[in-house]
């Protein structure tokens, strides 16, 4: 149980590590305001989504920090802030069907799409808080079918299907020991 328990612990640490470093160093992005696409930003969310739901909530709000301390806009930190959403449902999911889910071309490619669905709504909720004034920040000028559906609900689909096929990518990659370390961490 104590071996469990650091594993669980140590694989928490390392992909919050990567969550919080990857929008700090990342030097493939693009910040058109309320979007913003860093490449791999949700690829530790996803690999810890993969895990267990509490190690996915866990990389998502050190995802969060991350984007805070790189010195992006509030309404990015709080859309980074929504992938807690995404990330515990999509978690929650795969117990138990990870293996199935992922080794199917099919069923990974419709359970990502669901998933960027569900990330997408959270985003255009939170950005919609900002558009509409009824949290404080910053105005846009831009409509909102542009500035919110485009931008933000689009983009974020695309973004978090290309993150999710990286993320897979690494997972196969590694074959039957990540297999073994879900099993032991969940």
């Amino acid at each position: 149980m104590k071996q469990t328990n650091t594993l669980r612990l140590t694989t928490t640490a390392l992909l919050t590590a990567i969550a919080i470093a990857i929008p700090m160093v990342m030097p493939i992005r693009v910040l058109i305001e309320p979007a913003s696409f860093t490449l791999a930003s949700h690829v530790p969310i996803f690999f810890a989504m993969f895990l267990s739901p509490k190690i996915a909530v866990a990389v998502s709000l050190g995802s969060a920090f991350g984007f805070l301390l790189a010195g992006f806009p509030i309404v990015v930190t709080m859309r980074a802030m929504s992938h807690v959403v995404f990330a515990l449902l999509g978690a929650l999911y795969l117990s138990g069907k990870r293996e199935e889910i992922l080794s199917s071309p099919f069923k990974s490619q419709l359970f990502s799409f669901v998933i960027a669905m569900i990330h997408a709504l959270a985003e255009v909720l939170i950005v919609s808080l900002f558009f509409f004034g009824l949290i404080d920040g910053p105005g846009y000028q831009d409509g909102f079918f542009y500035a919110v559906f485009l931008l933000v609900g689009v983009g974020t689909v695309i973004h978090s299907m290309v993150d999710f096929f990286l993320a897979q990518f690494i997972w196969q990659s590694l074959g039957k020991r990540m297999t073994q370390i879900a099993q032991r961490v969940y």
